[in-house]
């Protein structure tokens, strides 16, 4: 696409590194100075909005029409590939354009059916079920599990997991599509996790599971009010939409996110997570909106004058970032549920991906996950991971995630001493 040139300085934008008191006010503050930005660029809004909107429904009509044809929409390399360095370009073009992928056979289907027995023997012998008090928060509690969601974060299961060389590999390869230095700044290191903790599903047979509503998860009003976000969308609000890369991570890494119960203090190039049953895509699975750039559409729909001033499109803090069919028809039309996976594979989508969590009724077989994403070392993840080594040295929850702490008096727990290279540099002890 032909590139836009700015030339005269654009108004600055009034920014909140803190949750603004008044948010109402805050809102109606920066949609009129984002607004008199784009207008200083010499496009309105609505000009600027009308080139991501032709992008995004060009997109939209193939997803739709491969789906018709029974064709995949969701990018499927082979683990062996990458570790061999042998992924297939048109792979990695196809991971690029839907921002999403499955790696068969990351891990071998024996070893992740073990890790999932073994995961029901370390809350079974410690007795989880009896001390559960519910959900933790307001998010997970709505799929209606008994629970579905389990807030354990240090079994060996998981830390072996996260500490594997297959899946520093993968997590590297994913980390390496994004642009991680530009302007004199590394970004981040592609080459090194931070090790995220999160938790785990298990969803039995027969379950009736309501499923999550479509969201995203890289923020919330902190997207537009926070300098270093902004910094981030420039070119969403400068007229220059064109040059908009939704690989592109500087100043991801550097801004803070306003605190809540859904909130992430780590960058993760990629949310993902590790299958350990079989699943299959009709049985309550993840879906997603296959468009990386679908994210400057989101940022610039609130814009539009049919949208209340004090109205981010239903975006506010303490809750995930919304998708609906009032204002984002168009969108919601390509959500695209995962291919059928099994036991040791992996499924990662872009930060920025809306996704949803199909319901499903009687599921048949186990649905059970570990929730791994790909966050990259650098500034952002290194201050969160001093925390995390505090959670891990007491078997506490993270800091993200509600303080539950079933784990600090169970003694099988993975130590320290377990740890090895990847995991020292992934806590950040070497």
């Amino acid at each position: 696409m032909e590139e836009v040139a700015v030339t005269a300085p654009l108004p600055p934008l009034p920014s909140w590194e803190e949750t603004p008191d008044d948010l109402p006010a805050a809102i109606r503050q920066v949609k009129a100075a984002l607004r008199a930005r784009v207008a200083a660029s010499g496009r309105t809004v609505e000009e600027v909005f009308s080139v991501i909107e032709r992008t995004v429904e060009a997109e939209v009509a193939e997803i739709v029409a491969a789906r018709e044809r029974g064709e995949p929409v969701w990018p499927v390399i082979d683990y062996a590939d990458v570790e061999a360095g042998t992924v297939p370009a048109g792979s990695v073009r196809a991971l690029r354009r839907r921002g999403c992928l499955v790696v068969r056979g990351h891990f071998p289907r024996e070893q992740a059916l073990a890790w999932d027995r073994d995961i029901v023997g370390y809350t079974e012998r410690n007795g989880f079920f009896d001390a559960y008090r519910g959900p933790g928060d307001d998010f997970f509690g709505s799929v209606g599990s008994k629970p579905e969601i389990y807030p354990v974060y240090w079994s060996p299961a998981q830390m072996r997991a996260r500490q594997s060389d297959r899946m520093a590999r993968v997590q590297a390869f994913l980390n390496a599509q994004w642009k991680h230095e530009s302007g004199g700044v590394r970004w981040f290191d592609p080459g090194r996790d931070s090790l995220y903790p999160d938790r785990i599903r298990r969803r039995p047979p027969g379950a009736d599971s309501g499923g999550l509503g479509a969201h995203l998860d890289p923020g919330t009003l902190d997207l537009w009010m926070t300098a270093s976000y902004q910094r981030a969308f420039r070119h969403v609000f400068d007229g220059t939409i064109e040059d908009y890369d939704p690989w592109d991570a500087a100043h991801r890494t550097d801004g803070p996110q306003y605190p809540g119960t859904t909130m992430c203090s780590a960058f993760r190039t990629f949310q993902g997570w590790t299958a350990l049953s079989d699943m299959d895509r009709d049985q309550g699975v993840l879906h997603t909106v296959p468009i990386p750039a679908a994210m400057a559409y989101l940022m610039l729909r609130p814009l539009l004058g049919d949208v209340p001033d004090d109205d981010m499109c239903g975006v506010t803090v303490n809750r995930v970032f919304p998708v609906a069919e009032r204002r984002h028809p168009l969108l919601l039309r390509a959500l695209t549920a995962i291919p059928d996976v099994r036991a040791g594979d992996s499924v990662w989508w872009h930060c920025d991906l809306i996704h949803s969590v199909a319901p499903v009724r009687d599921q048949r077989g186990w649905g059970n996950v570990m929730y791994i994403p790909a966050a990259p070392w650098c500034p952002r993840n290194e201050r969160y991971a001093a925390s995390v080594r505090a959670a891990f040295a007491t078997g506490s929850s993270p800091d993200d995630f509600p303080a539950e702490h079933y784990e600090r008096s169970w003694p099988d727990r993975f130590q320290p001493a377990d740890l090895n290279p990847v995991g020292r540099r992934g806590l950040g002890l070497d």
